[in-house]
């Protein structure tokens, strides 16, 4: 099964309690194709970088089965960069410097072979342009998957709607959930969203897990407890790249196949925080992402 993933492959300078990472490789696409790596080998990026953006760093795509061909290299340009500084709590962080570079430019062109992916995960890049990628698929894909921002709910409102009708899943925020819905009960948030076509919506509500919303089902997950967090920047790509991984290795859309789709997110987002950047996620083994699993499962297993 394959999955295209369309966003930010970029630079990162974080600063956190723990430590500095210096400038390494970050952005949403490059976190959620990892991430899919554990799961599925037939992944495809889509993204843009400058003529500095290391050879070493395709290379690292590449050995984890990941089609670097949809990554445009723009030639005497710099990659998009962003640099973050996390406080005590880990769970606010200032933004330092954002460098938008060759990513204020992006329209991507997806190859042929690209326009036929089975599954398709839309990072946070504006509507217009998840709504170019979806036009541009010969057809349509199994599984479309959405992550937003509330940026595009105040600048984009209307390209925003038009591309949330077009997608199977939105993946928000509970601050998102609430402004898109208008409803402060993320229940009655999910609701409202449902109604604007999605058939399944996630919150992410970062330490404290996820919910999973589906007509009149709901299913919820607590975040894996975890002795101290390095950097949680990729937390909520790598999620992404869980569930969609899971979904595409599965084959099945339907609610039973989400709720799992959903704990293996949740996995492997414990895995990218626990170390700056992508170090956890390149030196997982599969076992070690089992044994987490089962870790879980049994921690949210009860009987009376």
């Amino acid at each position: 099964m394959s999955l295209l993933v369309v966003g930010t492959v970029a630079f990162d300078e974080i600063e956190t309690p723990h430590g500095k990472s210096g400038r390494i490789l970050g952005g949403a696409a490059t976190y959620v194709g990892l991430a899919a790596s554990h799961m599925i080998r037939d992944i495809r990026l889509s993204a843009v970088v400058g003529e500095d953006f290391p050879n070493e760093y395709m290379r690292v795509f590449k050995e984890r089965g990941i089609d670097t061909s949809g990554i445009s290299v723009v030639s005497g340009e710099k990659t998009f960069y962003w640099s973050g500084r996390y406080h005590d709590n880990m769970n606010i962080r200032d933004t330092l410097l954002t460098e938008l570079n060759v990513l204020a430019g992006f329209k991507p062109v997806l190859p042929d072979a690209y326009r036929n992916s089975e599954y398709l995960m839309l990072g946070n890049l504006t509507p217009a342009i998840q709504r170019s990628v979806i036009q541009q698929m010969d057809t349509r894909p199994r599984l479309i998957c959405m992550d937003t921002m509330n940026f595009w709910m105040d600048t984009a409102w209307d390209d925003l709607l038009d591309v949330v009708s077009m997608v199977d899943v939105l993946a928000v925020n509970e601050e998102e959930a609430r402004e898109l819905s208008g409803e402060y009960s993320l229940l009655l948030a999910a609701r409202k969203i449902l109604t604007m076509g999605p058939e399944f919506v996630i919150v992410k509500r970062g330490e404290h897990g996820a919910m999973l919303f589906s007509g009149d089902e709901k299913f919820c997950v607590p975040a894996m407890p975890l002795e101290s967090v390095a950097d949680p920047t990729g937390a909520g790509d790598s999620f992404a790249g869980g569930f969609m991984g899971y979904i595409a290795r599965c084959g099945d859309t339907g609610f039973e196949s989400m709720k799992n789709a959903l704990i293996y997110g949740t996995v492997l987002a414990s895995f990218s925080v626990e170390k700056f950047g992508t170090e956890r996620l390149l030196e997982l083994s599969g076992k070690d992402i089992e044994e987490r699993l089962a870790e879980f499962v049994k921690m949210l297993s009860f009987s009376f």
